[in-house]
């Protein structure tokens, strides 16, 4: 005898089903077809870099990664940029860029596009121009992984819609903020710190890293050859910034000027572009690896070492540095994803 899906049903009459089904469809409109609302004064800007934002600026949207850090901690699920896209311009690889925007904007119930060289004609058949206006008629915002800063800025200037930096050859504005939420998470505190920066002083990490520090009050230190120092632009663009802050910034290529340091940062000594130059670039950094006679000469226990990743071991910081329990290089990565959720909740409508 077959059963009848209704002796299952009817034990609740009928008016308390009608009740069941209104709570539904009440629920799926209120909390599944409407996007939650979170209140931002930067609705509709891009970052391009830290340069035209105030310290309180990037303090605030440090807050709001260590809000949404917390709340993902806690097991919490929101739906912020339900019904909104975003481009994903991906000229560079990446791991920790492209995993932190697609899941920090897809769990909130928004449908990242990757788009790589392979996929669009930015630059090549169709100007950068163009590919702006057509996709700033069909995304929320975009993100941009590439080469010349050039581009960044002239999709933000096309597009009508918000236009995050994911890396240029200039700039990596949120990888600092996440490195910078590092800090404030051991330390507790940012200004008054010391940050320094050892290896290739020209690349976007020791631009933005002493661009953002300046903006702090975290006294940026650089130990690096004089050959690739960093150029005289970067710092004269962030001196009035440390002076304000009361920040200093310290150039040298002499291992004392790690000392009192409360943070070692590296980054690769070759950076995507410049593989040719792999045999010199080797041989000039040998001096400035990060090891533990470096990590030493800071003169204090308490110096953490951070690096954007991916690391190559051996080369810019040696293995038991990495490994140690001085390395937040983890803690630092997971930031990616949280700073970078915060940076799109403050700029996309």
């Amino acid at each position: 005898m077959k059963p009848n899906p209704t002796q299952f049903l009817f034990p609740l009459d009928f008016k308390a089903i009608l009740n069941i089904l209104a709570l539904y469809y009440y629920l799926l409109e209120t909390y599944i077809m409407e996007a939650e609302k979170f209140e931002s004064p930067f609705k509709g800007r891009s970052l391009l870099n830290w340069i035209d934002w105030t310290p309180e600026e990037i303090n605030q949207i440090l807050e709001w990664s260590l809000l949404v850090k917390k709340q993902s901690h806690n097991g919490e699920v929101h739906q912020r940029f339900l019904g909104k896209t975003i481009a994903l311009i991906f000229e560079k690889r990446s791991t920790r860029t492209r995993s932190s925007f697609e899941t920090a904007f897809g769990e909130e119930g928004g449908h990242p596009v990757f788009m790589s060289t392979q996929d669009i004609q930015l630059g090549g058949k169709e100007s950068v121009e163009d590919t702006a206006r057509v996709l700033g008629r069909m995304f929320s915002a975009i993100e941009f992984r590439g080469f010349k800063q050039e581009h960044v800025e002239k999709l933000a200037k096309y597009s009508g819609v918000p236009v995050i930096n994911g890396l240029t050859d200039e700039f990596h504005p949120t990888q600092v903020l996440a490195d910078i939420m590092t800090l404030k998470e051991h330390f507790g505190t940012l200004k008054g710190l010391t940050l320094c920066f050892c290896g290739d002083g020209r690349n976007n990490m020791a631009r933005s890293l002493m661009l953002i520090c300046s903006k702090f009050g975290i006294n940026f230190s650089m130990f690096c050859p004089k050959e690739l120092s960093p150029d005289a632009e970067i710092i004269r663009i962030c001196t009035p910034f440390a002076n304000a802050s009361g920040a200093k910034i310290t150039i040298s290529d002499q291992i004392s000027v790690v000392k009192n340091a409360d943070c070692l940062y590296t980054d690769v000594w070759v950076s995507m572009g410049e593989e040719a130059l792999k045999d010199e670039r080797m041989k000039l950094l040998k001096p400035f690896q990060v090891n533990k006679d470096l990590m030493a000469a800071t003169g204090k226990d308490s110096t953490i070492f951070l690096h954007c990743l991916p690391a190559v071991k051996g080369q810019e910081v040696t293995e038991d540095v990495f490994e140690s329990s001085a390395s937040k290089v983890w803690d630092e990565a997971e930031n990616r994803k949280h700073t970078i959720k915060a940076i799109m909740l403050a700029l996309i409508k």
